[in-house]
């Protein structure tokens, strides 16, 4: 990757969903359908009492919310009730199989569906966010929808490719935020190089082509 790069997405994240691929990996959420109105993350309870997990039918993220450091004030590396109190809304019940494992906290109002975004916690820490709508834009304008050549003219070909896993002439087109934050950006392309999800978040999970499984 060259070196410079991210001062050039960070300069367009003010701009600023994994959907299931062509075939998708074992232990990923499914892709969800299109939800109701977003309101802002740091939107309080209903209700004063409430808790941050309370009955807030958040459904997509405000603008500029997700950036290469994580989601608006919860940084990769909190906690998964500050998670909960950024997005704002009801993340679920969510909880790992065993002490510190992998899980996903998703919106109350995708789970039973899919998921448009969901937050991968891991050792009891917030490590990956992961994307599946084109209503949400990426960090530095990458969007579900766009193929392979506009999205590495939109990261001034930084974008690193390699062959998808499981989806013949899919790709994983990344780039580390080096200088920005310790994180990666990750596309997933299908086989007709369209971006199907992606996803950012902190190594190695961010590369883990089959979420928690």
């Amino acid at each position: 990757m060259r070196a410079g790069i991210f001062p050039l997405i960070v300069l367009s994240l003010a701009a600023c969903k994994a959907p299931a691929p062509a075939e998708p990996a074992a232990g990923k959420p499914a892709q969800s359908q299109q939800a109701a109105t977003p309101a802002p993350i740091e939107a309080p309870p209903a209700e004063p009492t409430a808790p941050a997990t309370g009955s807030l039918h958040v459904d997509l993220p405000a603008e500029g919310a997700i950036s290469l450091a994580g989601f608006g004030p919860a940084k990769f590396g909190a906690s998964a009730e500050e998670v909960r109190m950024a997005w704002g809304g009801d993340l679920g019940d969510a909880k790992p199989d065993e002490p510190g494992g992998c899980y996903y906290l998703i919106p109350a109002t995708q789970a039973k569906q899919g998921y448009k975004i969901a937050f991968m916690i891991e050792g009891d820490k917030f490590v990956r966010l992961d994307v599946a709508s084109d209503e949400i834009v990426a960090p530095g304008g990458g969007k579900i929808g766009m193929g392979e050549a506009e999205l590495q003219k939109l990261y001034h070909g930084a974008l690193q490719s390699m062959p998808h896993k499981y989806v013949e002439g899919g790709n994983y087109l990344s780039v580390a935020a080096s200088g920005v934050a310790p994180s990666k950006l990750v596309f997933e392309t299908d086989e007709n190089g369209k971006a199907t999800e992606w996803r950012i978040g902190l190594t190695p999970q961010v590369d883990y082509v089959e979420g928690c499984s």
